[in-house]
């Protein structure tokens, strides 16, 4: 019997003008969880299509069992024991459970589908990862982490051998994780080997046996999960050591910029009362339903509250739009930057200047060079990677895209900025590139309020974090010295913490 289950070597790949695998290589043991690991534009996504069957490679060769295969589409990868399981679940959401699992494989006699044995079937899948899910049910009517049970038991339908599961916790709260990687464990405990896709530690850290490193489409190396630690996978990562991942500089905090009292909105939030001064970091956090991203929402005008007051500079302010709330010195980063902070097709040059179209006019028409002017000084400034400002902000990392989105706040020269999950879904060297901004952003006299569910970020980049729950303040505290244990207690209802 093979060592390996999976042997990928020599790997290439080339698109036009672009060399997006290069002599890359990765192998899988059976019954491992392996983190394939790296920046936004590693590899790592045409490294599993290629598996996946998605992009024939250029070159190198594949090893299932110790047999060489040609994989020739996403179908024949099924077949021979693949499955993926995206991000965002790959459903069809007005059909039910039994129907995603089985979709395109159904159980078929006399020309008729047998939906029994379908639900029989489905059940005894989802009940052997522990899911409680009818068979019955629309899965447009799950949550995301529900969807991706249904996704797994999927994978099971056809006796996926290899699992690849992209991002998995990208879009779950703490609890939903951790109910996925009791699942994930059993599955490598059953024998399936599953590829591990995910920027984020706790997922590595909590789960995987090794990891592998892409960087700039070639492999650096492979390690059993003890032998690194994060500061050195970070190193592998990003061919450099970033000594200070998380930049935080003490600074001399200024007068109160931003005050808010007795915010509420019906049914969201109830008696919201916080402050952020000149030079502070404070963080807002809180368990998934908490009601963070709706008191910012409500606090930048993008939604209205019912009652409460907000004062910028010691002035009370009427926030009715996110207009007003520039205009008022009041920025936001939304937490879904692409659907609320992006027009994708537009270039970089344009999602810049859209806020501050005043400042780039001449007479009655828009100066293309004052745009030019501001949005090129901007890139610079964060060092978004781009060829030129007329690149389209679809065709950038998450990154990158991130980086836009602040550009577009520091053009109209807020004095507070309400970072909402600022670092979701980035790679590591982006995400220290944002913390080096915000480090700079505070040494210049801004505000920031960030809104995060990362522990690490938070308790590293925060001056003082309140911590929200069912919809209400329920602790306030200074970062230093502050622990993940104390911030998760403030956030569990009371009934929990009993």
């Amino acid at each position: 019997m093979a060592e390996y289950l999976l042997e990928m070597t020599h790997i290439t790949k080339i698109f036009p003008g672009v060399m997006a695998l290069d002599d890359a290589r990765f192998n899988l043991r059976p019954g491992e969880i392996h983190a394939l690991v790296g920046e936004n534009g590693a590899g790592k996504s045409t490294f599993i299509k290629v598996l996946a069957g998605v992009h024939p490679p250029d070159g190198g060769e594949i090893l299932l069992d110790g047999h060489a295969v040609h994989i020739r589409d996403p179908i024949h990868a099924q077949k021979l024991g693949v499955a993926v399981i995206h991000q965002h679940a790959a459903s069809y959401p007005d059909l039910s459970v039994a129907e995603n699992i089985f979709i395109g494989h159904e159980f078929v006699r006399a020309g008729f589908i047998n939906w029994r044995k379908a639900r029989a079937e489905a059940k005894r899948l989802l009940d052997s990862i522990g899911a409680d899910i009818s068979p019955t049910e629309t899965v447009g009517a799950l949550s995301v982490a529900r969807q991706q049970l249904v996704e797994i038991a999927k994978a099971l339908s056809v006796n996926a051998k290899i699992l690849i599961m992209d991002e998995p916790t990208a879009a779950l709260s703490k609890r939903e994780s951790e109910e996925l990687y009791a699942i994930t464990r059993r599955l490598r405990d059953q024998g399936t080997a599953i590829i591990l896709i995910s920027h984020r530690f706790e997922d590595i850290f909590g789960l995987a046996d090794r990891v592998t490193v892409l960087r700039d489409g070639k492999y650096i190396g492979t390690w059993d999960i003890g032998e690194v630690d994060d500061a050195k996978l970070v190193e592998h990562m990003v061919g450099r050591d970033i000594t200070h991942f998380f930049p935080k500089k003490k600074v001399p905090l200024g007068e109160e910029l931003l005050r808010v009292e007795g915010l509420s909105r019906t049914g969201y939030f109830q008696d919201v009362s916080l402050a952020v001064r000149a030079g502070e970091i404070v963080g807002l956090t809180g368990l998934v339903g908490a009601g963070r991203t709706e008191v910012v929402e409500a606090i930048c005008g993008a939604t209205k509250a019912n009652a409460g007051r907000v004062y910028i500079e010691g002035k009370p302010v009427r926030v009715a739009s996110p207009n007003a709330a520039r205009a008022k010195g009041l920025g936001l980063l939304p937490e879904d930057r692409q659907a609320d902070g992006l027009l994708l097709p537009w270039s970089i040059n344009h999602n810049v200047t859209l806020p501050m179209l005043e400042r780039c006019r001449r007479a009655l028409f828009l100066s293309g060079k004052k745009e030019f002017a501001l949005s090129d000084g901007l890139k610079q400034r964060l060092r978004i990677k781009a060829n030129d400002v007329h690149a389209a902000a679809e065709s950038l990392s998450g990154g990158n895209q991130q980086k836009v989105v602040v550009a577009k706040q520091l053009a109209v020269n807020p004095k507070v900025i309400v970072l909402d999950e600022p670092t979701k879904g980035v790679d590591v060297g982006s995400k220290a590139a944002i913390y080096e901004i915000m480090s700079e952003l505070v040494e210049r006299g801004i505000g920031i309020l960030m809104v995060s569910s990362e522990m690490p970020e938070l308790l590293n980049m925060s001056d003082r974090v309140y911590v929200m729950c069912d919809g209400r303040m329920s602790a306030e505290f200074a970062a230093e010295g502050l622990t993940q244990a104390q911030v998760l207690e403030a956030a569990m209802p009371e009934a929990k913490r009993a």
